[in-house]
C-alpha cells in the first residue's frame, strides 16, 4: 500500500506523564523538558501537605514534603510552578481533590498574572483542564480528604456551578475508579461506585440550585472520569464499552440529557500501578503496554488522554528517563501503529458483546444496592468493606498460585537485570532539603504579604462557609491576598469540622478457609499468647499523611484470621499518636505501613517515642516502598524487620511477626 492509500489517522489522545517532586523550580523545569519530548498535556502531582490542606511547617507535614509530588503552600510557588508555560495555551490535569477548589483559584490567578492586558473573565474564559474533585474515593481508598463528606460534596457542587459559567473547558471533576480498583474492586465494583459516585456529585449539583435546568446538560458534560486499567486487557475493554453504555443510559434516563454530545462518556486513564512488581520489574513494561492496549484499542470507548506509570514504580520515584520511556510507548502506538487508522475493530464480535452484557448486568445490581441505601456518600461504609473483602480475596488468589504473577509466584528464577544492577541509582530519590525549602518559603512568604489584607479574605471565606454562598468567590479572593494551602484550608476546617474516615475492617471478609500456613501461624499465635498469659496484640499504624492504606488493611484483616487483637485506627497519625496507642492498649508488636517515602523520618520518630515511653521492648515491622539501603539503614536504628512489595505472602509475614514477638521476649 502507498503512503497515499492509507486511511487517514484519527487524532491521538493526550500524552501525558504524572509528575511533580521535590520543589516547584524543580517541576517546573521537569514540565518543560517533557513538553519539548512531545507530551502533550501535563498532569501536576501535588505532595500530600499539599493535598490534604498543610502547610510544610504543620506537625503532620513532616517527612511528606516533596515526596509523592510538589509542594504548593501559596501562590508564589504555583507561579513557579508554571513559569515560563503559558497557562491560557495549556491543558494541565491537577490530581487534586479535597483542595480542589483552592488549587484551581491559585491556577486562574497565576493565568491572569500572565495575561495583564486581559480581564480575569477573558483568561478563566481560555483555561482548560481538569480538576480530579473526586472526594467519595478519597474516603473510600486514597485518603486525601480534608472534611466530612456533606462539606466536601458542597465544595464540590460550587466549583461545578462555577466553571459551568465562568471557565467552561475546565472539567471541574474527575470520577475516579482509578483509586478504586487500586483498592481492591472488581470490574463491577469499580463500574458499579464510580457510577454512583458520578450520581451523587449531580444530584448535589442539581439540589444547590446553582444551574439552571437549561445548563444542566453542560454540567454533565463537563463531568470526566479517571479510570484504571489493568493486565487482563480483554476484560478491561470490555470494562470501558460497558461504561459507555452506562453513563449513556444514566445522563439520559435520569438526568433527561439529549444531546449525545453532552451523554459522551469522557475519560482519562492511568494504567495500572498495583499490578507493578518490585521482582523482575523488567516485566511492568509489558504489563503497561498491556493495560494500555485495553484503553485504547475500542474506537468507540478509547481513552481521550493517557498516562503510563514508569516500569521502576514499585521501586520508588521514576526518573526522568524512565518517565520519557512511558511516554515512547504511547507514541510508538500512537504514530508507528495503524491502530487510529480503523473502525472499533470489536463491533460486531459475539465475546465481546457478551462479557460487557456481563459487566453492566452485575454493575446495576451493585448500583441499585448502594442506591437502595442512600446512594454513594450514605454507602460509603459498604463500599469500603466491600473492596477491602475483594482485596483480600485478590491477595489469596494470588498467594495460593491460583492467580498467577510472572516472576513472584511463578517463573522467579531470573538473571540479573542490568535496569537494577545498581538500585540506589534506579530510582530518582526526592531533594532532602526540600521540606526545610518549603518552610522557608512559607516563612518568607507570609512575611511579605499583607496580613491584615489576608484576614479580611479569610474572615469572608469563613462568613460565606456558613451560608449556601458559593465558596469560589471568596476562596479567589484568598488566593490574591496571598493566604496559604494551610490557612484555606484550616478555615474551612473550623468551620465544617474534621472527620476520619471509615477503615472497612472491622465488617471485611478475609480468608475464608484457612490453608496448612495460616492454621500452623494461628496454633503459633495462640501458643504464644498462652506463654505470656494474654492474647497476641498487633498496632497497625500509619504516620504520617500517606493515605494509600491497602497494605495495612490487608495487613490488619490476615492478622485478624491468623488470630492476633488487632488495633488500626486508620490513616492520618502522627508518630506521638502512635507511641500512646501502643502503650494504652499494651500491644506486643507495631507494625509500620508507609508507602510515601516518608519512612527515614517517621519511623525514628516512632523508636525514639517508644525508648522514652519505656517500651523497647515492643518490636517494630515496617512495610512500604523503601529502597533497600534505607531498609538496612532502619534495622541498623532497631526496626526488626522491614516488609516491602516483593513480600506478598501475608501469611509468612503474620509467622514472621509472631517470631518478633517471640525473640523479644526470650520465648525462643
Amino acid at each position: 500500500m502507498s503512503e497515499s492509500d492509507r486511511p487517514e489517522k484519527d487524532r491521538p489522545w493526550v500524552m501525558r506523564t504524572y509528575a511533580g517532586h521535590s520543589t516547584a523550580a524543580a517541576s517546573n523545569a521537569l514540565y518543560r523538558t517533557n513538553l519539548a519530548k512531545g507530551q502533550t498535556g501535563l498532569s501536576v502531582a501535588f505532595d500530600l501537605p499539599t493535598q490534604t490542606g498543610y502547610d510544610p511547617d504543620h506537625v503532620l507535614s513532616r517527612g511528606e514534603v516533596g515526596k509523592v509530588g510538589v509542594p504548593i503552600p501559596h501562590l508564589g510557588e504555583m507561579r513557579r510552578l508554571f513559569d515560563d508555560i503559558p497557562l491560557t495555551g495549556m491543558n494541565t490535569s491537577m490530581t487534586i481533590n479535597a483542595v480542589a477548589m483552592w488549587m484551581l483559584a491559585l491556577y486562574q490567578v497565576v493565568a491572569e498574572e500572565q495575561n495583564p492586558e486581559l480581564s480575569p473573565e477573558d483568561v478563566a474564559g481560555q483555561l482548560a483542564g481538569t480538576t480530579q474533585n473526586d472526594i467519595i474515593k478519597e474516603y473510600l481508598s486514597r485518603g486525601t480528604y480534608a472534611f466530612p463528606p456533606e462539606a466536601s460534596m458542597r465544595l464540590t457542587a460550587d466549583m461545578i456551578a462555577y466553571t459551568v459559567h465562568r471557565v467552561p473547558r475546565w472539567n471541574p471533576i474527575n470520577i475516579c475508579s482509578y483509586h478504586l480498583q487500586e483498592a481492591g474492586a472488581t470490574p463491577t465494583q469499580e463500574l458499579a461506585y464510580a457510577l454512583c459516585t458520578a450520581i451523587a456529585v449531580l444530584d448535589r449539583v442539581k439540589a444547590s440550585g446553582q444551574v439552571s435546568e437549561e445548563e444542566f446538560g453542560t454540567v454533565v458534560g463537563r463531568i470526566s472520569f479517571f479510570v484504571n486499567a489493568g493486565v487482563r486487557f480483554v476484560e478491561e475493554t470490555c470494562k470501558m464499552r460497558a461504561f459507555v453504555q452506562l453513563w449513556d443510559e444514566i445522563t439520559q434516563e435520569r438526568y433527561g440529557v439529549t444531546d449525545p454530545k453532552m451523554r459522551r462518556f469522557r475519560y482519562g486513564v492511568q494504567v495500572n500501578s498495583l499490578g507493578l512488581t518490585e521482582a523482575q520489574p523488567e516485566n511492568n513494561v509489558q504489563r503497561i503496554v498491556l493495560e494500555m492496549l485495553g484503553v485504547t484499542l475500542s474506537k468507540r470507548a478509547r481513552a481521550r488522554a493517557v498516562q503510563l506509570p514508569a516500569w521502576n514504580e514499585a521501586l520508588g520515584l521514576p526518573r526522568p528517563w524512565d518517565q520519557q520511556w512511558s511516554l515512547r510507548l504511547q507514541q510508538v502506538l500512537a504514530f508507528e501503529s495503524d491502530l487510529l487508522e480503523h473502525e472499533d475493530i470489536f463491533d460486531g464480535s459475539h465475546v465481546i458483546e457478551a462479557k460487557v452484557a456481563e459487566l453492566v448486568r452485575g454493575a446495576r445490581e451493585e448500583m441499585d444496592r448502594v442506591q437502595a441505601m442512600g446512594g454513594a456518600i450514605e454507602a460509603v461504609e459498604y463500599m469500603k468493606q466491600s473492596l477491602v473483602s475483594s482485596h483480600a480475596a485478590r491477595r489469596a488468589r494470588i498467594e495460593s498460585g491460583e492467580e498467577v504473577i510472572v516472576g513472584v509466584n511463578r517463573f522467579e528464577t531470573t538473571e540479573p537485570s542490568p535496569l537494577t544492577a545498581d538500585l540506589d541509582t534506579a530510582i530518582q530519590t526526592a531533594d532532602p532539603q526540600a521540606e526545610e525549602a518549603a518552610v522557608r518559603s512559607v516563612q518568607e512568604w507570609k512575611a511579605q504579604r499583607d496580613q491584615s489584607a489576608v484576614e479580611e479574605a479569610l474572615a469572608r471565606l469563613a462568613s460565606a462557609a456558613k451560608t449556601e454562598e458559593n465558596l469560589m468567590p471568596a476562596t479567589l479572593a484568598a488566593a490574591r491576598a496571598g493566604a496559604t494551602t494551610g490557612e484555606w484550608a484550616g478555615t474551612l476546617r473550623e468551620v465544617f469540622g474534621e472527620y476520619r474516615a471509615p477503615t472497612g475492617v472491622t465488617g471485611a471478609v478475609g480468608v475464608a478457609e484457612a490453608g496448612e500456613g495460616l492454621t500452623a501461624v494461628r496454633e503459633r499465635v495462640r501458643q504464644t499468647g498462652e506463654e505470656l498469659g494474654t492474647r497476641l496484640r498487633l498496632l497497625v499504624g500509619k504516620p504520617g499523611l500517606d493515605g494509600h492504606s491497602n497494605g495495612a488493611e490487608q495487613v490488619a484483616v490476615r492478622a485478624r484470621d491468623a488470630g492476633f487483637e488487632v488495633i488500626y485506627q486508620g490513616i492520618r497519625l502522627t508518630p506521638d499518636q502512635i507511641v500512646s496507642a501502643a502503650v494504652a492498649e499494651d500491644v506486643h508488636c507495631v507494625g509500620l505501613s508507609i508507602l510515601s517515602g516518608s519512612h527515614m523520618e517517621l519511623v525514628p520518630d516512632v523508636l525514639e517515642g517508644l525508648r522514652r515511653a519505656g517500651v523497647e521492648d515492643v518490636p517494630v515491622i515496617v512495610g512500604g516502598i523503601i529502597p533497600d539501603s534505607d531498609g538496612r539503614r532502619l534495622v541498623e536504628m532497631g526496626v526488626a524487620a522491614v516488609y516491602t512489595p516483593k513480600d506478598f505472602g501475608l501469611t509468612e509475614i503474620m509467622a514472621g511477626i509472631v517470631d518478633q514477638v517471640r525473640r523479644a521476649h526470650g520465648l525462643d
